[in-house]
């Protein structure tokens, strides 16, 4: 069985290819035919939130190896490369809204505990940390586990994670307030004429306004292009201990399970152990230029799958292949576009970001309720994953599931 997947998961792009006579001509013609403005500002809105929100993190556990400035761009070469080559092939193989990230909780877990680790132990443990990721994809074991969640369970921790992002678009009020008003203003009355264009409405008021306060910061912003450096791999039974075995597990429970049930809970069912293959893999290939761990995105993966995206959910695939080019612009450019992003105001953000994902949190809610002999299980799901507790190293979305899990055992009624 494991050598069945294996070369499924490996030969499965060029099968399609083979079944598929238009080629990548025809692909490339459907995906202008499937193109919409609204797909391109929403995957550029899951790049800018991605991006500003976490990358700092990212940084940091850089300099925690102490890599240098050309090591640190390498980081960001290689995992803007990474990102955006899952992103645009996985969707355009299954035509569906695949949108991949950097692990977030892994970044945070490096900043404290990469001490006294060298950085080529630490390139051996993405590397190691990114097979165990194959090795889970391939023999189907991830897949298997993700389809014994009740789909109340997954929706009520997908609205528990985006929650907070809902929070800070009203938030943002107490430090901008006409910045943010007016971008709310704008949301509303294009979603009551225009609501394909609300979130592109949004951040054009929101950049214009910005610009005329003096508020985007676009002085320091120079072309420069990123180079590969590459490091050479070595491994020891420290650096497995502290680095390979916490980051695969923080990665496969705290990024892809999310991932995951954010696909299912918007109605999308690609074959998830390819997927989950090809992140280990790329994440194998790239972890010597600094591309730590490759996962599912959950946060950002949301916004590419509402009707901001595309009224039609078959054509929201654009949307994660315009995600995939900015991200592998990000690669490419390196330092250039981290100053483009960190020029927006973080309440304009925080504000788009907030927008963008309203109407994914209402359909995972209204999911979560629907069936009555899961209601107060997924609300504990989104209660605990909504509060943000971290054990072990491990997030709020791992542990909802685990409390909404238990809470279904204990309540149901055979």
């Amino acid at each position: 069985m494991f050598w069945l997947n294996l070369r499924q998961s490996v030969f499965a792009a060029a099968r399609q290819n083979r079944q598929n006579k238009a080629g990548p001509w025809g692909v490339g013609m459907q995906v202008l035919k499937d193109f919409s403005f609204s797909a391109l500002v929403a995957g550029f809105v899951t790049v800018l939130v991605g991006f500003t929100s976490s990358a700092v993190i990212v940084f940091q556990a850089a300099q925690a190896l102490h890599a240098t400035p050309a090591q640190t761009a390498s980081w960001m070469w290689a995992l803007g490369l990474a990102m955006g080559l899952t992103c645009i092939g996985l969707s355009l193989r299954y035509r569906v809204p695949v949108v991949t990230a950097w692990s977030t909780p892994g970044a945070a877990m490096l900043v404290t505990s990469v001490a006294g680790i060298s950085m080529p132990e630490a390139i051996g443990a993405f590397m190691l940390s990114g097979a165990l990721i194959l090795l889970v994809g391939l023999t189907g074991w991830f897949e298997r586990a993700m389809q014994r969640i009740p789909l109340a369970l997954a929706s009520a921790m997908l609205a528990g994670v985006l929650l907070r992002f809902g929070f800070g678009a009203f938030t943002a009020l107490q430090s901008q307030l006409w910045l943010a008003i007016s971008m709310i203003v704008t949301y509303l009355l294009l979603r009551r004429w225009q609501p394909r264009y609300a979130i592109v409405g949004v951040l054009l008021v929101g950049t214009i306004l910005a610009a005329t306060q003096g508020q985007l910061h676009l002085g320091s912003i120079s072309f420069e292009l990123a180079m590969p450096v590459w490091t050479t791999p070595t491994l020891s039974w420290q650096s497995v201990a502290s680095v390979a075995l916490p980051l695969f597990m923080v990665t496969m429970a705290s990024q892809n399970v999310p991932g995951v049930t954010v696909l299912h809970a918007n109605g999308y069912r690609p074959p998830i152990s390819p997927i989950i293959s090809w992140t280990g893999f790329t994440t194998l290939v790239l972890a010597p230029f600094g591309a730590f761990a490759i996962n599912l995105a959950a946060i950002t993966a949301a916004i590419c799958m509402g009707k901001d995206a595309h009224e039609d959910a078959a054509k929201r695939y654009v949307a994660a292949v315009a995600a995939g080019v900015f991200y592998v612009l990000i690669g490419i450019f390196g330092a250039t576009v981290a100053a483009l992003f960190a020029a927006f105001p973080k309440e304009l953000v925080m504000v788009v970001a907030g927008l963008a994902l309203l109407n994914i949190i209402g359909n995972g809610l209204a999911l979560a309720v629907r069936e009555e002999a899961h209601r107060e299980a997924a609300i504990i799901t989104f209660v605990v994953t909504a509060s943000g507790v971290t054990l072990f190293g491990i997030g709020s979305a791992f542990w909802g599931l685990v409390a909404g899990g238990v809470a279904t055992l204990v309540l149901r009624k055979n």
